[in-house]
C-alpha cells in the first residue's frame, strides 16, 4: 500500500478543496448522527402521550392512584398529554432541518471531493509527463509506449476515482463507526457489545480480500497495457498492416491480448462475487444478534420502545459502512495497484542527468573531441563503440561512413547526450559535456534525426517547434535554406497548411525538408544531420545541398549520408567498422590510405557518382 500513501499525499498540494471536502464530510456525518436521537425523543413522546391520556381517560378517583404507578402525578400527566405534539412537530421539523443540512454539506462535500480529485490527477498527470521528458532515451529502448500510456491516463483515473469516492467513502465510515460505538455504548453498552465479535470477523475479512485483490488488480492493468500496445502499434502502422495484407493476423493479436484481459476480469469479478454476499451475510447476521438481545431487554421493560427504536437505528450507521466494505475494497486494490505502477515512472531515475555542480554552457565554438570512448546499452552486452577517439576542429564538416551497426548513429546520440558513454569523455570546446547542464547543451545543437517526427499542428508550428516566438521571415528563411518553401508555398493554406498527425499528409521528402527547416532555424552552432537527405530525390537533394553547404560554414557539422556529395565535400571522414574508427581523414587521403573506404566508395557510392554525373 506504499504507492497507495503516496498518491494520498497529493492531497497536500489540495489542501484547500480536500479540508472543505473532509470538513463538510464531518459535518454531514454529525447531521446524520443527530437523526436517531430526535426519533428517539419523538417515538418517547407518543408513548409517554398515549400513555398519559389512557390513564387521564380513567376516572378521576382512579388516576391519582395510577399515576402514583407510574412514579408520576396527574399535573404532570396533564402537562406530557398537551407537549406531546408539540414534541413530535418539533421533531419533525427538527429532523427536516438536519436533513437539510446534511444535504447541503453532503454537495459541498461530493463536489469539492471531485475537484480534489481532479487537481491530485492533473499533478499526477503532470508528474509522469515531466518525469518522460526528462528519461533518457535508455528508457524508451526498453519500455513499450502502450505501458506508458496506460499509466499516464487508466492507472492515473483509477488513483482519482479513489481520491473522489473511495476515500472518502472510508473516512465516513470509520467516522460513523467510532462515533455510533461511542454513543450506543453510552447508551446501553450491555446491547452494544452482543455486536463486537463481528467487527473483528469484518476488519479480518477486509484485510483478506485486500491482499488477494491489488495483484490481481495489477496484473489487470498490466494486461490492458498489452492491449493498448497492440492497439497502438496498429493505429501507427496501419499502412504497413494493409500493404502486407496483416489484417486478419492483427486482429488475432487483438483477440488474444483481449480474451487474455476479459479472463483476468472475470477471476477479479469471482473474487468479488464472494466478497460482498459475505460482507452482507455478517451485516444481516450482526441485526439478529442484536434483536435478539435486545428483545430480552424490552420484554421485562429495561428499555423502551424509543430507545430501541434510536438503537436499531444507529445500528444501520455501523451496519451500513461494513456493507460498503466491498465497494471500499474494490477501489483501494485497484488504486493501489494503479499507484504502484505510476510511482515505478516517478521513481525511475533518468541514466543521463545533469551533475551536480553543472554549469551552463557558454555560446560553443564548435570544437567537438572523442576521447577513448566506448559505448554499450543497458550497461551488458558488446560494446557499440570500442574506444572511439577523434577531433573535429570548430567549423569543419564530418562525413560517417560505415556498414549498419557501425556505430554512426551511437557517435551523434553521443554528443548531445542523449546516452551517457560508458568509459571516456566527449568534449566541447575542450569541456566535458557531463560537466555542462543539459539545456545549455542541446539548445545550441540543431538535429535532424533518421526517423522524421512532426507534430500535429501547422507547417509553421514544426519549423518554429524549437522557437515559438520566430518571426513569419525567419521561418520563411529557414524553409528556403531546406528547398522546403516552394513545395509549401503550393499548398492552399501554405505555411498554415496541417500536416496531420506524425505528418502523415506530407510525403517523406517533404517532412525532412522540414524537420532540417526546424534544426536550421535554431541557427545551431552545432548541426547534426543523421542521414537527413535519405528520402529526397537527387535533384531536390542538390538544393538542399548547396543550402547546408552555406549554412554549414562556420558550423560544426556532422553528418551521416549514403550519397557521394556529402562525403566530397566533406572536412572530415570517419570511416566506422564494428563501432571503432578503421580510418579518418579527407576522401584524396582515404582513397589512398584505407582500402576499407575505398571498397565502400566503389561497392556503396560510385553508383552516385554515375547518377550526378548524369544529371549533370
Amino acid at each position: 500500500m506504499t504507492g497507495l500513501r503516496r498518491a494520498i499525499g497529493y492531497l497536500r498540494r489540495q489542501r484547500r478543496t480536500a479540508t472543505l471536502a473532509y470538513g463538510a464530510l464531518v459535518i454531514a456525518t454529525l447531521a446524520q448522527l443527530a437523526v436517531p436521537r430526535l426519533v428517539q425523543n419523538m417515538v418517547n413522546a407518543v408513548t409517554d402521550g398515549v400513555t398519559a391520556n389512557q390513564i387521564l381517560s380513567l376516572p378521576e378517583f382512579v388516576q391519582g392512584a395510577s399515576a402514583q404507578l407510574m412514579g408520576t402525578s396527574v399535573e404532570e400527566l396533564k402537562l406530557t398529554s398537551e407537549a406531546a405534539e408539540t414534541l413530535l412537530i418539533n421533531g419533525v421539523a427538527a429532523i427536516i432541518v438536519f436533513a437539510v443540512l446534511r444535504a447541503v454539506f453532503a454537495f459541498v462535500q461530493t463536489y469539492m471531493a471531485e475537484a480534489t480529485s481532479q487537481g491530485a490527477a492533473f499533478d499526477m498527470r503532470n508528474d509522469i509527463f515531466s518525469r518522460l521528458q526528462r528519461l533518457s532515451f535508455s528508457y524508451y529502448d526498453r519500455t513499450q509506449t502502450g505501458q506508458l500510456m496506460i499509466r499516464a491516463t487508466d492507472d492515473v483515473e483509477k488513483v482519482r476515482l479513489f481520491i473522489a469516492q473511495g476515500l472518502i467513502l472510508a473516512v465516513q465510515a470509520f467516522l460513523l463507526l467510532i462515533a455510533t460505538l461511542i454513543i450506543l455504548l453510552s447508551t446501553n453498552w450491555q446491547l452494544t457489545l452482543s455486536i463486537f465479535p463481528i467487527l473483528p470477523v469484518t476488519i479480518i475479512l477486509f484485510a483478506i480480500f485486500g491482499r488477494i485483490a491489488q495483484p490481481l488488480f495489477e496484473q489487470s492493468q498490466r494486461l490492458l497495457a498489452s492491449l493498448n500496445t497492440v492497439l497502438q502499434e496498429n493505429v501507427a502502422g496501419i499502412r504497413v498492416v494493409k500493404s502486407f495484407v496483416r489484417e486478419r493476423r492483427e486482429q488475432e493479436r487483438f483477440d488474444e491480448a483481449t480474451n487474455v484481459l476479459m479472463a483476468q476480469r472475470l477471476r477479479i469479478s469471482r473474487t468479488f462475487s464472494v466478497l460482498f454476499p459475505v460482507i452482507f451475510m455478517l451485516a444481516n447476521v450482526g441485526q439478529i444478534v442484536v434483536l435478539y438481545f435486545a428483545g430480552r431487554q424490552i420484554i421485562p421493560g429495561l428499555i423502551g420502545l424509543g430507545e430501541y427504536q434510536s438503537f436499531a437505528l444507529y445500528l444501520i450507521y455501523i451496519f451500513f459502512p461494513l456493507g460498503q466494505l466491498g465497494f471500499i475494497i474494490s477501489l483501494m486494490a485497484q488504486a493501489a495497484a494503479s499507484a504502484t505502477r505510476i510511482f515505478e515512472i516517478l521513481d525511475t531515475e533518468s541514466e543521463v542527468h545533469n551533475r551536480p555542480g553543472a554549469r551552463e554552457l557558454p555560446t560553443i565554438a564548435g570544437d567537438v573531441e572523442f576521447e577513448g570512448v566506448t559505448f554499450r546499452y543497458f550497461e551488458s552486452g558488446e560494446n557499440v563503440l570500442d574506444d572511439v577517439s577523434f577531433r573535429v576542429r570548430a567549423g569543419q564538416t564530418v562525413a560517417l561512413l560505415g556498414a549498419t551497426g557501425s556505430g554512426k548513429t551511437t557517435i551523434i546520440n553521443l554528443i548531445p547526450r542523449f546516452y551517457d558513454v560508458t568509459e571516456g569523455v566527449v568534449r566541447i570546446d575542450g569541456v566535458d559535456i557531463r560537466d555542462a547542464t543539459l539545456d545549455s547543451l542541446r539548445s545550441q545543437i540543431g538535429i535532424v534525426l533518421q526517423e522524421t517526427n512532426l507534430f500535429s499542428g501547422s507547417i509553421q508550428d514544426n519549423i518554429a517547434f524549437g522557437r515559438p516566438d520566430a518571426a513569419m521571415e525567419d521561418v520563411q528563411a529557414a524553409a528556403r535554406a531546406a528547398a522546403a518553401h516552394d513545395f509549401i508555398t503550393e499548398f492552399p493554406e501554405g505555411y498554415a497548411t496541417s500536416v496531420g498527425e506524425r505528418g502523415a499528409t506530407l510525403s517523406g521528402g517533404q517532412k525532412q525538408r522540414i524537420a532540417i527547416a526546424r534544426a536550421l532555424l535554431l541557427d545551431p552552432h552545432l548541426l547534426i544531420l543523421d542521414d537527413s537527405t535519405s528520402a529526397v530525390d537527387f535533384a531536390t537533394e542538390r538544393r538542399i545541398q548547396q543550402a547546408l553547404d552555406n549554412l554549414m560554414e562556420g558550423r560544426t557539422s556532422f553528418v551521416i549520408a549514403q550519397r557521394i556529395s556529402t562525403v566530397l565535400g566533406a572536412d572530415l571522414i570517419l570511416v566506422l567498422d564494428r563501432g571503432a574508427v578503421a580510418a579518418m581523414g579527407t576522401h584524396a587521403e582515404l582513397m589512398e590510405d584505407s582500402a576499407l573506404y575505398a571498397e565502400i566508395y566503389r561497392s556503396q557510392l560510385v553508383e552516385d557518382v554515375s547518377v550526378e554525373a548524369d544529371g549533370a
